[in-house]
């Protein structure tokens, strides 16, 4: 490993055996000397084009496998450094190579343990994996070796070096490639040995998983001046889908623009394009977020001088990377930041800074991270370069990240506000454009809740799915529609009545609130959508998000009816017609999947949101729940909402006739959503509700694999599960969501024997929808 022989010996975080920071740091010599866990990077280079790793022979002088060949660069993190520019600066310092971070690409964590010099040195080492991929090999004559680190460097074929490795060639540092570290050479060959024919074929059944569906919603209740309007929110639509896609992935808009250029050089890239616009990423919603693309796939950067001049030799041109694993954190947070260092930073902030870390509108992002920071600029402003505190965590609001599109976007909105002739809209538009310059989204928000136009729009950031490792950040989208006015007056009853329904909730009085706003309900046929739809599509949402306005004002929801009216066609009947017992598929209906719908989303304005813990704080259950809230509330929205329908009919607000189809609707829509993948908010909270009610006897599964309900025991079944979830939400209860999502959350051989069956009828998953109305309405102005 890489050390300093500068008179300062660095000192190393001290880990527990599991790899969590112990709080202790010490000096490098008696971390070794004690064999205390802690952490290093490997960085390898490979060269796609001679399929060659780059290895470095360590120099003599070394205390640790002196004169034998080993990884392109390593070394120790040092105490309060992160891992991805120790992964930078140890290239740097060792072989004087510059590369920006997104040349590196995480593979895997390798933890080696051993004891080399006669006992003297004990290596308990977590080492970070990065994987640099050049086109070609970079020059000899272009490295710049640090003497008393590296001696010499040279390529080896990979499968050489993984030989070497298997005899124990005695010139190269060890490593049990049938172990951990295999993983390497995996990763290799399977990258590289593409087979065309079969990817294509894998790629074409993950897209027809999803039912292409023609979105042709008339415009002809718009005024002329609200289509002018239109064609400026829909611009307006299309920038806020770019910013989604950085928000995924700092390399993600590169990998986009490349897979769409090259994507009719072959039916193979048609494909890779096809999927990947459904996914806006390389990671597939409906596989558990599984990458379907590689590093491989990416794009292709030049650096013309992250090395010393070679003549003739224009620089090195490298794959930008991405990881294999979908980062939690999104692009919301440095990749290589874990919570562990988000929490201590966010215990040194004052009161207002951690409410700014921890809400919705802002990036966290390290102050090395900026347009300048190669890292030779940050060694040449660090001083000695032993240690320099540039790894610490920053606060930026989202008008600051991405300013530049959210200028653009504003304008847009502003000019689009001009031209409509809706007092609402107007108000609409012209907030939400400032509260993209601003960061203050209150005002806007207000606005969105009392718009009252035949144009709908909703526009901003909103959802915090992408963000599973605190549940905190929201992600840009846009739904521009059509109001219906008639679906809409049929569906007032239900924000009517939202206090009946708060004040009866299946849960202790205390924690229920006396004052819930009546949620305004809106219906419209949707025209396009941007941003934040990726994968499987949402039939309706219910906002803001904001808990100050939750409490003053209580939420508005939105119903996409052409979109819920696709699913239950195309899905959830071709569902009930494999899965559902023959007796009960007469209960299978569209009101009752659409009207569920409508309870989902006004129960989300329901149950406890502001809370007070224990110990007299006042906190919200989005703080408290952390990344589980949105699995537990989307099973709180589900299932209450079936707890409010039976309510509702005992009210004799809905007819009982009701009862029967609205439990084999919703038995059929488990299905529907699990399919969405246990990775994902709305599948987790399915699978959680189908297998407590088929543990409570609610739910039963037949000899010939079919599902029926129990209407005996279903209410009683609902009901004690809405009791469960609503009282760990109003405790703020974090130990108990966990345990309720670890018991239920999970894929359970009745769900198995249910998705197989649809996975052989190849029943669509979800639809992709075309937004042929928008795309001619567009094609038009231009």
């Amino acid at each position: 490993m890489a050390e300093s022989h500068l008179q300062e010996e660095e000192h190393l975080d001290v880990l527990t055996r599991t790899g969590e920071k112990t709080g202790v740091s010490k000096l490098r010599s008696l971390v070794h000397r004690d064999g205390d866990y802690h952490r290093a990077v490997h960085v390898w280079i490979y060269s796609e084009s001679t399929q060659e790793l780059l290895v470095q022979k360590r120099a003599d002088c070394k205390d640790s496998w002196p004169g034998q060949w080993d990884i392109s660069s390593a070394g120790h993190i040092s105490a309060g450094d992160s891992s991805l520019l120790s992964a930078r600066r140890e290239l740097y310092e060792e072989l004087g190579i510059d590369l920006p971070k997104d040349a590196f690409e995480l593979l895997f964590v390798f933890l080696q343990e051993c004891v080399i010099n006669n006992g003297n040195y004990i290596n308990n080492e977590f080492n970070d994996v990065y994987l640099v991929t050049t086109l070609s090999p970079i020059p000899m004559e272009a490295f710049t070796l640090e003497e008393s680190e590296v001696s010499s460097v040279k390529y080896i074929h990979w499968k050489d070096y993984k030989n070497v490795l298997e005899e124990g060639d005695e010139q190269y540092v060890p490593y049990d490639v049938t172990g951990q570290y295999g993983q390497l050479f995996i990763i290799i060959e399977q990258r590289y040995k593409e087979n065309m024919e079969a990817r294509s074929l894998n790629l074409q059944k993950k897209l027809n998983r999803y039912a292409p569906i023609y979105m042709e919603p008339k415009l002809s209740g718009l005024s002329d001046a609200d289509k002018e309007s239109l064609s400026y929110i829909l611009r307006a639509a299309m920038v806020v889908d770019d910013i989604f896609y950085i928000q995924v992935w700092h390399s993600n808009p590169m990998l986009r623009d490349w897979l769409k250029e090259r994507s009719n050089t072959s039916s193979l890239d048609r494909l890779k394009w096809m999927y990947y616009s459904i996914n806006k990423s390389p990671w597939s919603s409906l596989d558990e977020n599984e990458a379907f693309l590689t590093t491989a796939d990416s794009a292709v950067k030049l650096l013309a001088k992250s090395t010393k001049p070679v003549s003739g030799w224009e620089g090195i041109e490298y794959r930008a990377a991405f990881p294999m694993m979908k980062p939690p954190g999104a692009n919301f947070y440095p990749p290589d930041m874990d919570k562990k260092e988000f929490e201590l930073w966010k215990g040194s902030l004052n009161a207002s800074e951690q409410e700014a870390a921890t809400g919705f509108f802002s990036v966290i992002r390290r102050h090395v991270d900026t347009p300048s920071s190669t890292v030779s600029h940050l060694m040449d402003h660090s001083g000695s370069g032993q240690h320099f505190n540039l790894d610490c965590l920053t606060i930026v609001p989202f008008s600051q990240e991405y300013k530049a599109l959210l200028v653009k976007a504003a304008d847009l909105l502003f000019r689009a506000s001009e031209l409509s002739d809706s007092s609402s809209l107007k108000k609409l538009l012209e907030t939400k454009g400032n509260a993209f310059l601003s960061n203050d989204y209150y005002e806007s928000d207000i606005a969105w809740m009392e718009l009252d136009s035949k144009l709908d729009v909703t526009i901003g950031p909103y959802e915090t799915y992408e963000d599973t490792l605190f549940g905190y950040k929201a992600t840009f989208e846009a739904f521009v529609g059509i109001r219906d006015d008639i679906a809409t007056s049929q569906v007032k009853l239900f924000g009517d009545h939202l206090q009946d329904l708060e004040q009866n909730l299946p849960m202790d009085s205390m924690y229920k609130s006396k004052d819930v706003v009546a949620a305004p309900i809106r219906v419209i046929q949707l025209v396009y959508n941007a941003g934040d739809v990726k994968g499987p599509q949402t039939v309706a949402f219910n906002l803001p998000n904001d808990e100050r306005i939750v409490n003053e004002r209580g939420t508005s929801m939105v119903l996409l009816k052409n979109v819920s009216e696709a699913k239950f066609k195309h899905i959830l009947q071709p569902i009930a017609d494999v899965c559902i017992k023959e007796d009960q598929k007469e209960f299978i209906d569209f009101e009752s999947f659409y009207t569920h719908t409508i309870c989902h989303e006004c129960c989300h304005g329901i149950g406890p949101h502001t809370i007070i813990l224990p110990n007299g704080v006042q906190s919200t259950v989005r703080l408290e729940l952390q990344e589980l809230h949105s699995a537990l509330e989307e099973a709180k929205a589900d299932i209450v909402g079936l707890w409010a329908l039976k309510f509702l009919v005992d009210q004799e607000l809905l007819p009982k006739s009701f009862l029967k189809s609205m439990y084999v609707s919703f038995l059929a829509g488990c299905f529907r959503s699990i399919r969405f993948g246990l990775e994902e908010a709305h599948g987790k909270g399915q699978a959680l509700q189908f297998n407590w009610l088929h543990e409570n006897g609610a739910f039963l599964m037949h000899e010939n694999g079919t599902f029926s309900v129990d209407f005996m025991k279903v209410e009683g079944a609902v009901e004690n599960l809405s009791r469960e979830i609503l009282t760990i939400q109003a405790k703020g209860d974090k130990p108990a969501a966990m345990s309720l999502l670890q018991r239920y959350a999970k894929m359970t051989q009745p769900l198995h024997i249910a998705l197989e069956k649809l996975e052989r009828v190849q029943v669509p998953v979800d639809i992709a929808p075309i937004f042929s109305v928008a795309d001619k309405f567009l094609e038009k102005i231009h």
